[in-house]
């Protein structure tokens, strides 16, 4: 086990991959976009635990909302299924949507000129 400016203790180990992945990993290296292998490893692996990270906080917002529409439906503050008012309200929000981006490349162009 060796010590690297930065880091804690680092331990060696030896992973496989599939051609695919392993060209990619040293066509990383040979680009000079990283000076080692393990550094692109390392990078790796920095952007999945973030990515996970991310996954597990968006699984507890989503569990937590479900909670609050049990929490609602017990309550009885539920209102009938109604796929018209759903649409319409859909509708509405997409011409909000293309109103909001046209008078923005309106304001956009203006500031242009």
């Amino acid at each position: 086990m060796t010590q690297e400016a930065g880091m804690g203790a680092i331990e060696r180990l030896t992973i496989t991959l599939p051609s695919d992945m392993a060209g990619l990993v040293k066509g990383a290296v040979d680009e000079g976009d990283y000076a080692s292998t393990s550094e692109v490893i390392r990078d790796a692996l920095r952007d999945w635990k973030l990515k996970r990270e991310l996954r597990l906080h968006k699984l507890a917002e989503l569990k937590a909302e479900i909670e609050i529409g049990m929490a609602d439906y017990r309550a009885g503050r539920v209102v009938e299924f109604d796929a018209e008012r759903i649409a319409e309200h859909g509708r509405e929000l997409l011409a909000k949507r293309r109103k909001n981006a046209q008078t923005g490349r309106a304001s956009h162009t203006a500031s242009a000129k």
